[in-house]
């Protein structure tokens, strides 16, 4: 069973084929999405736990009526809270393919996209602030840090003062009035689209992106059983070199000493697939 055209997950079968899926084990897909991976677990046999903090994809998935799937609408970082509800003490396998989603990036509702005039949200939930109240409310420092340490914005200053300047006239509300002050501020003097690492940085920083994915982190290598399987697939470096180093601390048996990447076939089928990088690792004792 391929998982539905729209839904096919980067690097599936490299993911899937890393969790060394055995039939009636108990598998966590902590990012369900449009449940590509999760589909592929099914048809190899495996049980699935799924997780995602969107309730628009919790709704899709829960629809799709796949036998052997439990979906839970819940943020990784509460991965443990999660297994506890579902009777669950140990797994087989834990997969994160993190970011955002085609669907959750193609529906201008939600706020993700600097080339689709929505409202500033940019929420993979439906808890705390929006991108609007972030960027109309902190100080000019806080952006400043934000854009800088969430984007490695290097004209991270120069942006942070074109927001504050903005905010002074009228209030930031839509994504498109966001990606015109950043343009504005440092022009078409880099390749691809100068609004790119601010709204980066903004979608990190409205949903904690990096620190929910240490607690996860913690929680997946706590949760998988002797022989047990993690593999993450990473979208920027920020998220890529937290991974990188929990792998290296953890004590677990990094599989990918090289982190694995798509290929250009790939690519060309999905230009987002660009910056995926996958690494994967097991718990002894098998």
């Amino acid at each position: 069973m391929e998982p539905v055209a729209q839904h096919v997950p980067v690097l599936y079968r490299e993911a899937l084929d890393l969790l060394q899926v055995r039939p009636g084990e108990v598998y966590v897909d902590a990012t369900l999405g449009g449940a590509g991976h999760a589909r592929g677990i099914l048809e190899r046999g495996g049980l699935v736990i799924g997780l995602d903090r969107d309730p628009e994809a919790v709704k899709r998935a829960r629809a799709l009526g796949l036998p052997g799937l439990r979906v839970y609408q819940a943020n990784f970082r509460h991965l443990g809270e999660v297994l506890r509800e579902a009777g669950v003490a140990q797994v087989a396998g834990v997969l994160a393919d993190l970011g955002v989603s085609s669907l959750q990036l193609e529906d201008p509702r939600r706020g993700f996209s600097y080339q689709r005039e929505g409202p500033l949200d940019m929420r993979l939930g439906e808890e705390g602030p929006t991108a609007a109240e972030v960027v109309n409310r902190l100080p000019l420092e806080e952006l400043r840090r934000i854009l800088r340490d969430l984007g490695e914005e290097r004209e991270a200053q120069r942006i942070a003062r074109a927001i504050v300047a903005a905010r002074e006239k009228a209030p930031i509300r839509t994504t498109t009035q966001l990606a015109e002050i950043v343009r504005r501020a440092v022009g078409f003097r880099r390749a691809g689209h100068p609004a790119r690492k601010t709204f980066q940085a903004l979608r990190l920083y409205v949903n904690d992106e990096l620190g929910a994915l240490a607690e996860f982190l913690e929680q997946a290598q706590e949760a998988l059983a002797p022989g047990g399987r993690l593999v993450v697939i990473a979208f920027h470096s920020l998220e890529d070199r937290l991974v990188k180093r929990f792998l290296r601390e953890s004590g677990l048996k990094v599989l990918t000493p090289r982190p694995l990447t798509p290929g250009p076939e790939e690519v060309a089928r999905n230009p987002r697939a660009r910056s995926a990088k996958l690494r994967a690792a097991a718990k002894e004792g098998a």
